[in-house]
């Protein structure tokens, strides 16, 4: 067994586990770049993953490792990153425990994250939110399950992972009713429930004979939802939604969108970026101004309080109270 292999067992067991308490999702997420990386490592030079060495692992076979993530498996450069920073994570580990792979870990560690294109971030209009909620069937109970789960999702703007985490016994529907979760980087939050959040949520759980602590919006066998899941009923509905609301059709509907939909809608009841930020759970601010960009309506506010071009300069000078009666006659 080559030094890549106890590297890095030692990694995810000491580094990230012992040392770091990472989350299970960043464990997930870097134990997934691996497996990637291995496979295709030993699909291109025929080497199996146990008997790799730092030489195999060389800058150059690492960025033609992340071409072809973009490439053969359609990854997003934001998901290139990602995979990135794993590795970064684990060469930064190993530069430490290896200084005689100096020259290997620092050729690696001066790959760049790529630069991507911020496109405007996508929500849903007020009847476009009327026309998605009303497309679930009522009469059956999967129905109410996805129209519980599309009410909360708008309202709080939980996160998909976070929404789907909910167990019954963190759903507090007695005064003042709020939700509470453990979200990103573990922070724990809670979110207030409007009164429509709250008769949909008491109607919900009413017809429920399961435990306190069992998933919140369980599927089939009473396990919580999968993200896939979500996703799929989410499209599911958005597609039936269009049939009342056309503009859905030019719209793609994913979870991420209801929290985005979320956010706009308390920007523009006038709360204020820190407020949003710690209603939404983000931990900086500049993370919140992206929802700035696309609230036009603000933009067009700007605009009317400018003066348009080639306009004398001159002091505002008040009506004639006279005139300005009869003009409101």
């Amino acid at each position: 067994m080559s030094l890549v292999a106890p590297t890095l067992e030692a990694f995810f067991t000491l580094r990230l586990r012992a040392q770091k308490n990472a989350s299970p999702h960043t464990v997930v997420s870097y134990r997934d770049c691996w497996r990637l990386l291995l496979r295709y490592v030993q699909e291109t030079t025929g080497k199996a993953p146990s008997e790799l060495c730092f030489d195999d692992l060389d800058a150059p076979v690492v960025g033609a490792f992340l071409d072809h993530l973009e490439v053969d498996r359609a990854t997003s450069v934001a998901s290139r990153n990602v995979r990135l920073a794993a590795l970064r994570s684990f060469f930064h580990f190993a530069g430490l425990r290896h200084p005689e792979h100096a020259a290997v870990v620092t050729r690696v560690l001066a790959i760049p994250a790529k630069r991507a294109d911020r496109a405007l971030v996508s929500f849903l209009t007020p009847p476009e939110v009327d026309a998605l909620l009303a497309s679930p069937d009522l009469t059956s109970w999967t129905g109410r399950r996805d129209h519980a789960l599309l009410v909360v999702a708008v309202q709080t703007g939980l996160r998909v992972s976070e929404l789907t985490a909910l167990p019954r016994c963190d759903l507090n529907l007695g005064t003042g009713a709020y939700v509470h979760c453990t979200g990103k980087g573990r922070k724990d939050r809670d979110t207030p429930l409007t009164r429509k959040s709250i008769a949909v949520l008491r109607a919900f759980v009413a017809e429920r004979d399961d435990g306190p602590c069992s998933a919140l919006f369980p599927g089939p066998r009473g396990e919580p939802l999968s993200r896939d899941a979500v996703r799929k009923l989410l499209t599911r509905h958005a597609s039936n939604a269009a049939t009342r609301c056309p503009s859905l059709r030019t719209k793609s509907v994913h979870p991420h969108v209801l929290r985005h939909t979320c956010a706009m809608r308390l920007l523009e009841a006038g709360l204020d970026l820190a407020t949003i930020a710690l209603y939404l759970g983000h931990e900086d601010t500049r993370t919140t101004m992206r929802y700035l960009h696309a609230y036009l309506a603000l933009k067009e506010r700007a605009i009317a309080r400018t003066a348009p071009p080639n306009t004398a300069p001159g002091r505002f000078r008040p009506p004639d109270p006279l005139l300005q009666f009869l003009d409101r006659l």
